[in-house]
């Protein structure tokens, strides 16, 4: 298998036709929601929209994602875009990012040179990393998609497919959140002998969709905001999940047709999902938000990044050996205190072959973009006694 370089541009007729939604919304009534009780406050969105019309430039933006070394492959029928920034450190550990939803592969952006290149930003050459970052399948410019069936625990096949037949890697590490974060542990568990080392933000069980957790027993008194945080994230978070489990093919019609809609659907994640006390752009600027909504919807992709959650829902996880741990690769976790979701450590010292455990007083679930220079040091203070094993 080849991969082809593939350089961002989208066609302007795109960006006309866009402009061209944007001045014509229909927009609904909202009242009482100042707190965003009900969703997506209209007054913060109209104020959003205007920007876009009137500031935001997705071509300085296509410049910035261009300084990076872009690729497209195909793996067993399903197209695969991503960043290959090698370093020109000679030992350099190959190193997979994978994100989730309503991420993009640009929320790495600022992790990306800093792993490459660490003496450029202040670190040592010896902890450099060759970074691939993937486009999850059907998200962004990995599409379009049209192959179903396509889940977490086969994309960790296909992942281990590019590193190893298109990259020519025979081992490398690997670091995910969200929905990245369970490809990340997938692959430490089905493909532990070619992991070098799985490192997630936070920690979830495989088995997720079926209904696994952790027992009672394994909360200590210190992990109290946790199960408060994840009784809130059950309780008042999961309209979305309910929705894209069962049917996103309907929500994606509206969607697809509204970059509007489609904007207040992510804007509104990433806001309660950041630890940002309400106001979203203590972190993410309104380019920040608006990329992340531009690479959904340039990429028309919107309704396939929804079926990912359909197909990991009705293709229940199962477990390619019954050995403890279930995650055998060398496993590090970084866990934000704002971060939507996450199991205790006595959980993941039983599920894992946990060897760094590390709970940050701040910080939320989109740790890459929200404490970027957190996630470098962790991720180079696990990978650096497995350099030698």
């Amino acid at each position: 298998m080849r991969a082809e370089p593939f350089v961002v541009d989208i066609d302007s007729q795109a960006l006309a036709d866009l402009s061209r939604r944007l001045e014509q919304v229909r927009w609904p009534a909202d009242f009482a929601n100042e707190d965003w009780r009900y969703g997506t406050n209209a007054s913060y969105l109209k104020d959003l929209v205007d920007y876009w019309r009137q500031h935001y430039d997705w071509r300085r933006h296509e410049r910035a994602m261009n300084v990076y070394p872009h690729f497209r492959t195909v793996i067993d029928g399903v197209p695969i875009h991503f960043i290959h920034q090698r370093s020109r450190a000679p030992k350099a550990i190959p190193l997979v990012l994978t994100h989730g939803w309503p991420w993009t592969y640009w929320d790495f952006n600022k992790v990306i040179g800093p792993l490459a290149d660490p003496e450029a930003y202040g670190g040592n050459a010896a902890d450099a990393f060759d970074v691939i970052v993937p486009s999850l399948p059907g998200f962004g410019f990995s599409s379009p998609l049209t192959t179903p069936g396509i889940s977490f625990t086969r994309t960790a096949d296909l992942w281990l497919a590019l590193m190893n037949e298109v990259l020519g890697y025979p081992r490398f590490g690997a670091h995910g959140s969200d929905f990245g974060l369970v490809v990340t542990e997938q692959l430490g568990h089905r493909y532990a002998e070619q992991m070098i080392g799985v490192h997630v933000q936070g920690a979830s069980p495989l088995d997720f969709f079926s209904g696994g957790a952790a027992l009672a027993s394994d909360y200590a008194p210190e992990d109290a905001e946790r199960v408060a945080r994840n009784a809130h994230f059950a309780r008042s978070e999961t309209g979305y999940m309910a929705l894209q489990t069962t049917k996103p093919q309907t929500i994606s019609y509206a969607l697809h047709d509204s970059p509007v809609g489609l904007c207040a659907w992510i804007l509104e994640k990433r806001r309660a999902w950041s630890d940002c006390g309400g106001d979203v752009e203590k972190r993410f600027s309104k380019d920040d938000l608006l990329t992340t909504v531009m690479l959904y919807w340039l990429t028309e992709t919107y309704g396939t990044s929804a079926r990912f959650y359909y197909e990991s829902a009705h293709q229940l996880w199962q477990p390619s050996h019954a050995r403890t741990p279930v995650i055998e690769a060398p496993t590090g976790v970084v866990l934000f205190a704002k971060d939507i979701i996450g199991m205790p450590r006595r959980w993941a010292e039983r599920y894992c072959k946990l060897q760094r455990w590390t709970s940050v007083p701040h910080g939320g679930h989109f740790g890459a973009m929200e404490q970027p220079e957190i996630l470098i040091h962790e991720l180079r203070e696990f990978f650096r006694p497995l350099r030698t094993a």
